[in-house]
């Protein structure tokens, strides 16, 4: 169901565009695409007075909080700690006073952070998620905002993934199922 309406209190929530994520080539949409259409979005919110989120994972140099856990891709301590400067927010999108930074640990943007305190004190009942992975971040923090009342609207061109089959499976898959889709001009066009 394509996106059908935004909240007056509607805020845009930014997953992971950071210097050493979007160093990774994107599918289907190239990264620097995605960059584009989450600063046209960003520039949209900030002129109606909506509040924009950025969200980035960062990880201790000594990779002390890595999600612990056994996975196939083997032990976290032994993948490499990403180097310096790979958290930071890309240059695009930084440097607004008004934006909100949050830093989170996991895939999603919500256990372990305070964004759910930022929204709610804020009175938002609705989120606009874009970044990158789709799969990944995008979609853990789609479900948990979902699983905390939130209405959720996903900008489908402004995000992407490692894989574009990862990508269109939460698309045509998961999304349904918590919230609405639309691209960045139907988004922008619901803020008029």
């Amino acid at each position: 169901m394509p996106v059908t309406t935004l909240d007056p209190k509607t805020a845009l929530v930014v997953i992971d565009l950071q210097n050493g994520v979007t160093a990774l080539p994107g599918e289907p949409h190239a990264t620097p695409d995605v960059i584009g259409r989450t600063v046209e979005l960003a520039d949209a919110f900030r002129k109606h007075n909506l509040l924009v989120v950025l969200v980035r994972v960062s990880i201790a140099a000594d990779g002390a909080d890595w999600v612990p856990g056994r996975t196939e891709q083997g032990p976290r301590s032994a993948r490499q700690t990403p180097p310096p400067g790979a958290d930071q927010i890309v240059e695009q999108l930084a440097g607004h006073a008004e934006d909100i930074v949050v830093t989170k640990r996991n895939w999603g943007a919500f256990h372990g952070t305070d964004l759910d305190i930022h929204l709610r004190r804020r009175g938002i009942t609705q989120i606009v998620l874009t970044g990158i992975a789709t799969s990944i971040g995008v979609e853990s923090t789609a479900r948990a905002a979902f699983e905390h009342g939130y209405h959720v609207t996903l900008a489908t061109d402004a995000m992407t993934d490692l894989s574009a089959d990862a990508h269109h499976n939460s698309l045509t898959r998961i999304f349904p199922r918590l919230g609405e889709t639309g691209t960045t001009a139907e988004i922008i066009a619901l803020l008029g």
